[in-house]
């Protein structure tokens, strides 16, 4: 694990603190910059977050999809948790806690935003970390690649439909067009340019070019770009934050239960199955991880760069790392 990825908490953190500071200091400036947009797209944010998701969506090798049957049972196992359970249990969750459990220390709008923010995470399973999770619990290379690219052209079709059906059930009124703007400009565009450019690099240059120095060079661009869209952010919102710091505390709650919850689901089904570990791992994280940077600028699309729904999903990379490595442990630790 990178130095980057094993403090991710530590940088979102410093990220919320000079965020806020320079939103203080900028004042109008901040909210001319938070105002550039084109059919409801921030300009900056949609830069920042294509450089956050290219280099993920780079390195996955569509053709592997081939060898889906190698691993039929553990795909079978992501494919159902990710996209049949997991948005619906995160939009329970959420719901439960934002409009019951803390109904006295949230105000309801803000609750109504905190629940949008839960239902695009939990509609987003991970592309990207989960090479990070499956590495350090020894779980199948191929494997995890497979189950990575059939969930990414699964997000195309599956995404809007699902958070468009939970925003509609929790009434929650979201423009359809809007939500398939957003898909188009933050998953086609960044896929299809990672999909094309895969391909020709490795004609180009070969595999082994491709995967010791053109992907290296892009790590710490991804990462950049992760950290300035959190300050970005925070700026924008820096004021609503300062006056109410205990909401980022219980947002974090039932997106930590639910990432437990999801997680011990797709472990123990695994473990019904009889799958190995180098199987079962991976096959559990994926759905346990969010694909946060899909999630963070859904949200701001939709709801802007001032609301609860962003600052919801912004709080889902705070807790990321922590909850997942934690997992990664219990993994490891109950492998046999």
């Amino acid at each position: 694990m990178g130095f980057f990825e094993k403090y991710l908490t530590l940088w979102v953190t410093l990220c919320i603190i000079i965020g806020i500071f320079i939103g203080k200091i900028a004042g109008d400036y901040i909210t001319i910059l938070s105002g550039w947009e084109i059919y409801s797209v921030n300009i900056p944010i949609a830069i920042l977050v294509w450089l956050m998701i290219y280099p993920m969506m780079v390195q996955i090798d569509f053709s592997s999809i081939r060898k889906v049957s190698q691993n039929w049972k553990g795909l079978g196992l992501t494919v159902t948790v990710n996209w049949l359970i997991k948005p619906f249990t995160m939009a329970f969750f959420a719901w439960l806690f934002f409009y019951h459990i803390f109904n006295g220390f949230i105000e309801p709008a803000h609750s109504e935003q905190y629940l949008a923010g839960a239902i695009l995470l939990g509609a987003a399973p991970c592309t990207a970390m989960v090479f990070v999770w499956s590495y350090l619990t020894k779980g199948d290379a191929n494997y995890t690649l497979i189950q990575v690219s059939v969930n990414d052209l699964i997000i195309l079709i599956a995404f809007v439909p699902i958070v468009k059906f939970l925003l509609g059930v929790t009434q929650i009124n979201i423009p359809y067009e809007v939500l398939i703007t957003s898909v188009i400009v933050f998953v086609v565009i960044p896929l299809t340019a990672g999909y094309l450019s895969h391909r020709y690099l490795i004609q180009k240059k070969g595999k082994e070019w491709f995967q010791n120095q053109f992907l290296p060079r892009l790590k710490p661009i991804s990462i950049t770009a992760l950290l300035t869209t959190l300050v970005l952010l925070f700026s924008f919102q820096g004021n609503s934050i300062v006056e109410k710091p205990f909401d980022i505390f219980l947002i974090a709650i039932p997106l930590t239960l639910q990432t437990y919850f999801i997680f011990f689901v797709s472990w123990w089904i695994g473990k019904y199955l009889k799958l190995n570990h180098a199987i079962c791992a991976p096959a559990a994280l994926i759905g346990a991880s969010n694909f946060f940077e899909l999630s963070v600028a859904v949200a701001i699309t939709l709801f802007g760069t001032n609301s609860g729904a962003s600052l919801a999903t912004v709080v889902g990379v705070l807790i990321e790392v922590p909850v997942m490595l934690s997992l990664v442990y219990y993994a490891n630790r109950f492998r046999y």
